[in-house]
């Protein structure tokens, strides 16, 4: 009512201001091979994760969220475009033109599908994506299209993107210890970015991805900066783990100092599972990892934070939500239409997300990877299995 009134009585505000009063700020935290079981609060032992664990606790945490594929790029593309990467033409990391055709994909994501931040900026929203991309461009494939093509106003890319940030990208790699950002510190500069994205687009509602990479190996945290033996060990990851949680918190503060908590939509999750597992312990136990159909490749942690419309400390262990879900979810929830025309494989998990309901699914999921001996599968035959899985969901009943 107050907000109503504000914009009634008084005329010379602006309808964005308005606008922005209602509509709910959208922000996606989308970390790089992350498992279920790195932390706290699914059960997580490596190191504590504190700033994560409260995004539960003022929010709702969901045990059977399943990510789009088990690896980086179709896993993304799926999130985005709300549709299977098997539709969009991209099932595994993409990487060198060779090597995606020996894979059997394209290489990059085709501007001309659907895009989630694309509905979000005709609706008016201010967008950015800060972080890893990998949905084209780097290595030799310099024809992907510009970021700005899927509805983002503003970006800040890594590597395997068309426009890579020089700040993270001193040489053609991931990453070098040359980059004037160093490796233990992308993170900090995301948030950063993200924060300063934020304040500069102050009476607008915004949508935002951020997207960091520093869960995936190495992990290079500044007291082993020149033990390259060291970077793929758990004594590396922990304090890595223990970083970003950190920056996690950094960032929800920095909400919380601009008034913005109360109408921003967080959702914390992941891209796919994780690689090492150390023995399963990344997986709660869950058979598979990265590259893997199994449960430890595709379930992800998954938290959504909303206090203006969801109720805090609840778990949903029922209900099965996919990453092709949150496009028209989102839409739904923040009251803008999808793109004119889109036809996406999610279905409108509203009522779910926002802890209304713990309803089973209704449509159908499926997963594809390995369908030939180009892709990377995980080297232990137990968290392998049959190369190629496609599989589904009907009322939760998975076979």
């Amino acid at each position: 009512m107050i907000r109503k009134a504000l914009c009634t009585i008084v005329p010379l505000m602006t309808t964005a201001v308005c606008a922005a009063a209602e509509k709910p700020n959208i922000v996606i935290i989308y970390i790089d091979d992350m498992g279920i079981g790195d932390i706290g609060c699914y059960g997580g032992r490596f190191v504590p994760t504190p700033n994560i664990d409260k995004l539960a606790e003022e929010g709702l945490r969901f045990e059977q969220y399943y990510s789009a594929a088990p690896v980086s790029s179709p896993s993304r593309c799926g999130l985005t475009t709300g549709m299977f990467p098997l539709e969009v033409g991209i099932n595994t990391y993409l990487h060198e033109k060779a090597g995606n055709r020996k894979c059997e994909q394209r290489d990059y994501l085709d501007d001309r599908l659907p895009s989630m931040a694309r509905a979000f900026h005709e609706a008016g929203y201010a967008t950015a994506h800060i972080g890893k991309w990998h949905m084209g461009g780097g290595r030799d494939v310099y024809n992907a299209p510009s970021i700005h093509n899927y509805g983002f106003d503003e970006y800040v890319s890594t590597y395997e993107s068309p426009d890579p940030d020089p700040a993270i990208t001193a040489t053609r790699w991931i990453w070098s210890d040359k980059d004037s950002v160093k490796r233990w510190r992308r993170t900090e500069y995301f948030v950063d970015r993200s924060i300063d994205f934020i304040r500069r687009h102050k009476g607008l509602p915004f949508f935002l991805n951020l997207w960091p990479d520093d869960m995936h190996t190495p992990w290079v945290p500044e007291s082993l900066a020149g033990k390259k033996g060291q970077w793929g060990k758990q004594h590396a990851f922990e304090p890595v783990l223990a970083e970003l949680d950190r920056q996690i918190g950094r960032f929800v503060e920095a909400l919380d100092q601009m008034g913005l908590t109360e109408n921003t939509l967080i959702i914390f999750t992941s891209d796919n599972g994780p690689a090492p597992s150390f023995k399963s312990q990344r997986t709660t136990q869950l058979r598979g990892m990265k590259n893997s159909l199994y449960e430890g490749g595709i379930r992800m942690p998954f938290i959504i934070k909303y206090p203006k419309r969801i109720e805090a400390g609840r778990v949903n262990s029922r209900s099965v939500v996919c990453a092709v879900d949150l496009y028209p979810s989102l839409c739904s929830i923040a009251g803008i239409p999808t793109e004119k025309g889109y036809k996406g494989d999610g279905q409108n998990c509203a009522k779910i997300l926002l802890g209304k309901s713990d309803a089973r699914r209704k449509s159908d999921l499926m997963w594809d990877f390995g369908r030939n001996k180009h892709f990377a599968s995980p080297a232990d035959p137990y968290h392998t299995g049959v190369r190629t899985l496609p599989f589904g969901a009907v009322n939760g009943n998975f076979w």
